[in-house]
């Protein structure tokens, strides 16, 4: 397993241009809004945003959206959609995702897609999130279920192959979060390194943090 960094920044430009990555952030959004109901009085994290795919579709319910990412590249191309559509509720930030630091602000949702498997100490990540979500708030989270390494063309920076749906409920859980749930929320079909086409699906796991916890 290849563990070094990939550099989005090099990927930004054209990284919009692919539909299959523009129909996922469609199918993950309509997942959230399916499981969570969000309302004008929510403030909203996308952890890993990018480009802004998911937080753009996210942004009308929300009181405020705020998009995390690493990679100034893609931050870059997120900001200019922000700038060209007037959105005010709407901010990029420039924030290392490994980095312990805290996250700006508290919010009623955090949501992240296809950004876990990039991050190393999943565990970790989760009790560091749990603390920035409000008592009542949800932490949404869509990854790749086991992909046995198929998925990337190029494998490097991805930490996980997947995850076991029900390993991951058990870190929802042990990191404080109660209501765990997960659906399908997207497919993908894409040949794998064999170059045969295989089908790869995307879950939505949410739950939900107790509210009277601080």
């Amino acid at each position: 397993m290849n563990i070094e960094k990939r550099d989005f920044d090099k990927e930004a430009a054209s990284w919009d241009e692919h539909p299959n990555r523009v129909k996922l952030a469609r199918d993950v959004a309509d997942a959230i809004l399916k499981q969570i109901t969000l309302t004008a009085g929510m403030d909203a994290l996308d952890f890993g945003c990018g480009t802004g795919l998911l937080t753009l579709h996210v942004q009308p319910f929300v009181r405020s959206i705020t998009g995390v990412d690493s990679s100034q590249g893609m931050l870059d191309i997120f900001k200019t959609k922000i700038a060209k559509r007037e959105m005010n509720n709407t901010s990029a930030l420039l924030l290392d995702l490994e980095d312990d630091s805290r996250l700006p602000g508290n919010y009623h949702i955090v949501l992240s897609s296809m950004v876990l498997h990039h991050i190393k100490d999943v565990k970790h990540l989760f009790n560091r999130l749990y603390k920035q979500i409000l008592p009542a708030g949800h932490l949404c989270i869509a990854d790749l279920d086991l992909d046995d390494g198929q998925f990337h063309d190029d494998n490097t920076g991805v930490f996980h192959f997947g995850f076991d749906r029900a390993a991951l409920r058990r870190i929802f859980i042990a990191a404080g979060f109660e209501n765990v749930s997960d659906i399908t929320a997207a497919t993908m079909a894409k040949p794998t390194s064999a170059g045969v086409i295989r089908e790869f699906t995307i879950f939505l796991m949410t739950g939900q943090k107790g509210s009277l916890q601080s």
